[in-house]
């Protein structure tokens, strides 16, 4: 029956190639050797095509965050200031200039955001989140993140990134990070001290509500808030002048 076997090695042929086009999406994109996409392969390794975001929801999003704040993060991974031994061994021999370099490409990559995944958590912890990031708790000495962060929360030029777009695991983790002392910035590090006055319920509904936010607005706001919260002001006016 010639025309049953041609028809299953036809069927066979449709169902082969439904199965290779999403392995095909899957493959890493073609890059022309010596550019700097090509250069940088080693971080979207982690982070995601142009830096967009790794899939697992930890790597977060680096793509379009301000090239000072990237420039500082990188110089605080080589020097220990922030803990991670994958990061530190990639930059231990890295020129201050090339870590420049590698923020200013970073910064200007634009990729459309993800849609963010619905949290599980009830709605009055994020109700609670969203009050602790636009309105803070003054009587515990909590400012909004909004103060510092923008009132779109897109961050602030020059360095005071954004904290929509990101994951709900990395958000937790960094806040852990802060309280541990395995992140820190310059004096005087304000985020780990609202880290070490937030309980871990705070940082819960907090990482859930920021992460189940879309993104309206990608765009940094050019000047900081004004007034910024006292214990924040000194120290995002010394990051922007690293």
């Amino acid at each position: 029956m010639p025309f049953a076997v041609d028809k299953y090695k036809f069927l066979g042929g449709l169902a082969a190639l439904a199965i290779a086009a999403p392995l095909a999406a899957q493959q890493p994109e073609k890059l022309e050797p010596g550019t700097m996409a090509a250069r940088m392969a080693a971080c979207t390794a982690c982070h995601g095509t142009q830096g967009r975001a790794g899939p697992d929801g930890y790597y977060p999003r680096i793509a379009g965050k301000p090239a000072d704040y990237l420039y500082n993060q990188l110089v605080y991974f080589r020097a220990g200031r922030r803990q991670y031994r994958p990061m530190q061994h990639l930059l231990e021999n890295m020129s201050d200039d090339y870590l420049r370099q590698i923020a200013e490409w970073f910064a200007g990559q634009h990729p459309p955001y993800a849609d963010p995944r619905p949290s599980r958590l009830p709605a009055a912890t994020l109700e609670r989140g969203r009050q602790l990031v636009m309105q803070g708790d003054p009587g515990r000495g909590l400012p909004a993140c909004v103060a510092c962060h923008g009132a779109a929360l897109a961050g602030v030029l020059p360095a005071v990134p954004a904290l929509l777009g990101l994951p709900h695991d990395y958000i937790s983790s960094q806040f852990g990070a802060w309280t541990n002392g395995l992140r820190k910035a310059i004096a005087p590090d304000c985020m780990a001290d609202i880290a070490r006055r937030m309980t871990p319920e705070d940082v819960s509904a907090v990482a859930g509500w920021l992460s189940s936010q879309p993104v309206r607005s990608a765009t940094p706001a050019v000047s900081l808030p004004e007034p910024p919260p006292l214990e924040c002001g000194s120290q995002m006016r010394a990051e922007g002048r690293r």
